[in-house]
């Protein structure tokens, strides 16, 4: 399938994010994620990493500052007409249980108004699932299998822009390499603008173009991954690179 156009750009401006009294979860972000880019943000539990995604597609509402998609404040968007157009896949799935593998895909064109028949096969097709598992529950799939159809879902509604938190922490090991790698495919394949969370440092350095390492709200690095693997990005950034430096050293030790 060749690619058209790119995905959108994305941008915070000056974007806060408190609750309570508390420190701000976000303080202050301002950067534009570039048309057409694969974007990982990184940090420590409790970074603000996922509320900073959160806020491209309003499931958080920013307490000051904001978010533009292609120059356009989201708040100025309906919100269905906003969520249409990202597709948005986190860890738990979130899939409907008493739906077929086919209606949990088909679900945002029903709610659009669209047929979905030929959409489904073509999804599932896209996400390597075969159609046989199209009449199936969630609970009798492999949980690799119900991440791809969580995928196809957040595809079906043809969106530019893709939103991941943390998609890939509750499966194996060989399930997580093999659905990055094919994130990361269509990714390509489709043009899209992708900004994922996730913890891991290794799938950051190997998925993305552009590595953002949060710490107490606020960016404090911004890095492609050769520039990481260099040195760059200062001690916060270091201190996450060093976890699968240090573990492949490890595995090299051992096999001496």
């Amino acid at each position: 399938m060749p690619v058209e156009s790119r995905g959108p750009a994305v941008g915070f401006h000056d974007v806060t994010k408190r609750f309570g009294a508390a420190a701000p979860a976000v303080d202050g972000v301002s950067l534009r994620i570039e048309p057409g880019s694969f974007v990982a943000l990184v940090g420590t539990s409790g970074s603000g990493k996922s509320t900073l995604l959160k806020t491209i597609n309003r499931l958080v509402e920013p307490t000051a500052g904001e978010v533009t998609i292609d120059g356009e404040d989201v708040r100025r968007l309906p919100l269905p007409a906003l969520r249409r157009g990202i597709g948005y896949v986190f860890q738990n799935v979130g899939l409907f249980p008493h739906l077929t593998v086919a209606e949990n895909v088909a679900l945002p064109l029903r709610l659009a108004g669209q047929r979905s028949d030929d959409r489904v096969s073509e999804l599932l097709e896209l996400v390597e699932l075969p159609l046989s598992l199209a009449t199936r529950l969630p609970a009798a799939l492999s949980g690799g299998q119900r991440q791809r159809v969580g995928v196809a879902r957040a595809l079906a509604a043809g969106p530019r822009l893709m939103l991941m938190d943390e998609p890939f922490g509750a499966l194996d090991p060989v399930t997580r390499d093999s659905l990055g790698k094919a994130v990361r495919a269509l990714h390509a394949r489709l043009g899209l603008t992708t900004v994922m969370v996730t913890h891991d440092m290794a799938e950051a350095l190997l998925l993305a173009d552009r590595v953002l390492v949060m710490r107490d709200g606020r960016i404090v690095a911004d890095e492609t991954p050769a520039g990481l693997l260099s040195g760059g990005g200062g001690d916060a950034a270091q201190a996450l690179v060093a976890v699968p430096r240090l573990q492949a050293q490890r595995l090299a030790d051992l096999a001496r």
